[in-house]
C-alpha cells in the first residue's frame, strides 16, 4: 500500500485469524508515520484527558469556577505530527485523510447520540466539507446544531477562545435526545464543546459528554 502522509510503499502484515475470520485491518499509513502520533498516557487530567499528571489541571479548574463540570474523553496528544496532520486535511483540505483516524470514531456508548460539532457555511463552501463528520462517515450520528460564520478557533489565541462568543444554534424543529455525545477534532481550550453544551442543556438535553481525536 502506499501511505496518504509520506507516500512511500508499505506492506501489511496481516495475523492468521485476522485472514481465518476474513477480518483486515484497515491501515493508511506506513509504520513510520504511524509512530509520530502520540496517544494520551495514563497519567492525564481525570476530566479532559490533558497529559502530565493525574491531577485535575488548570484548565479544568477554571471551567469548574464557571460552575461546568468537564466530562471529556480523548486518543491522541496534539505534537507536531498532529499539527502537520491537520494542516493537510482542514486547511489544505485533503480529504480522503480522514480515513487514518476514522476507526477511532466506532466505538461510541450507544445510550448517548452522536453529535458533530459542525462548521460554518463560510468555512464549509471553501474546505467543502465538516473534517469531524467525515470522521463520522460509518457510524450513525446527528446534525442538531448549526454555526454562523465566525473566525476560525485555531486563529484566536488562549484568552480570545475563552472569552469567545457562542456561535451555534439549534437546527429548526430539531428532536432533542437525552443524553448526546458532542464530536470534536480537537480539544484546547475546551470552549468550543462548552459552548455546544451549554446550548444543548439549556433546550432540554439531560446528559452530555465530548469527545475528540486529541488534546
Amino acid at each position: 500500500m502506499t501511505c496518504l502522509l509520506c507516500h512511500t510503499k508499505f506492506h501489511i502484515h496481516y495475523r492468521f485469524s485476522d485472514l481465518l475470520l476474513l477480518k483486515t485491518p484497515e491501515q493508511f499509513i506506513c509504520p513510520d508515520c504511524q509512530q509520530a502520533f502520540i496517544k494520551i498516557p495514563a497519567e492525564h487530567c481525570p476530566r479532559c484527558y490533558k497529559s502530565g499528571n493525574s491531577q485535575i489541571c488548570k484548565d479544568c479548574l477554571e471551567w469548574e469556577s464557571k460552575g461546568i463540570l468537564i466530562n471529556h474523553q480523548a486518543i491522541f496528544q496534539y505534537n507536531n505530527a498532529m499539527h502537520d496532520y491537520f494542516s493537510r486535511y482542514k486547511f489544505l483540505g485533503d480529504y480522503q485523510l480522514h480515513k487514518i483516524f476514522s476507526s477511532f470514531f466506532k466505538k461510541f456508548d450507544k445510550n448517548f447520540t452522536v453529535v458533530p460539532i459542525p462548521i460554518s457555511p463560510e468555512r464549509y463552501q471553501k474546505r467543502g466539507f465538516n473534517q469531524v463528520s467525515a470522521f463520522l462517515k460509518e457510524p450513525s450520528f446527528t446534525e442538531l446544531l448549526v454555526k454562523s460564520d465566525t473566525l476560525a478557533q485555531s486563529s484566536l489565541n488562549r484568552k480570545s477562545r475563552l472569552n469567545s462568543k457562542n456561535t451555534f444554534s439549534i437546527i429548526e424543529n430539531a428532536i432533542l435526545p437525552k443524553k448526546v455525545l458532542l464530536v470534536d477534532d480537537i480539544y484546547t481550550t475546551g470552549a468550543t464543546l462548552q459552548h455546544a453544551a451549554h446550548l444543548l442543556k439549556d433546550s432540554g438535553v439531560r446528559e452530555i459528554k465530548t469527545f475528540s481525536l486529541c488534546r
